[in-house]
């Protein structure tokens, strides 16, 4: 891990190696202050080191959440934009590869282009199933893995919202990136030594 967290900060990325969700989201918690706007990738991992939560449950930030239910999609798409022009930008990653690129397929695209300009900061979680070796295997696992998931995820939550699933490959995966930190210190990395997210 080590090597790993060398190449990273190399790259410009400001890097922290954690054990546990729990020390994750402590971390997270101290990066995030007071007075700070912050904006929401769409992140399994976020929510499952519990964050999401915290971040929806604290009065002194102003956080721009599109996943507030009863809310218009209007106002979803309103706050997605807000979002990216935050102090601080809250993600994970389908996979980041050991030379350091991030490499994500999005549906919309908000996530992935908060990652590359806009906010002031992007807080990264990255559970260690998503650290892979070379940027094919990056490309292979948002495909066959990160995608797929979410796929059966989204359609899922329209089964139980009583919708019909409409959610594809080709509208969850459409806009693919991968990227390198270009300001040094802008994008923020945890590396959680646990699995997490797809």
């Amino acid at each position: 891990m080590k090597n790993l967290v060398n190449v990273l900060e190399k790259c410009g990325y400001q890097t922290h190696c954690v054990k546990t969700k729990e020390e994750a989201l402590h971390l997270s918690q101290s990066l995030i202050t007071k007075g700070m706007s912050v904006g929401l990738g769409g992140s399994t991992s976020v929510s499952e080191i519990g964050l999401l939560n915290d971040l929806i449950a604290r009065d002194d930030i102003t956080l721009f959440n599109q996943y507030e239910k009863g809310i218009s999609m209007e106002e979803n798409k309103n706050r997605r934009r807000h979002g990216m022009i935050t102090d601080m930008y809250v993600t994970g990653t389908n996979a980041l590869t050991k030379d350091g690129k991030l490499v994500n397929a999005d549906g919309s695209g908000n996530r992935v282009a908060a990652m590359i300009f806009g906010p002031k900061n992007v807080l990264v979680i990255v559970g260690k199933n998503k650290i892979v070796d070379t940027l094919e295997d990056a490309y292979k696992r948002v495909m066959e893995v990160a995608a797929v998931k979410n796929v059966e995820r989204m359609n899922q939550k329209s089964i139980e919202m009583g919708k019909t699933p409409t959610k594809t490959l080709d509208n969850i995966a459409n806009k693919f990136t991968h990227i390198k930190a270009d300001e040094k210190d802008r994008i923020i990395l945890i590396l959680v030594d646990e699995n997490l997210g797809y």
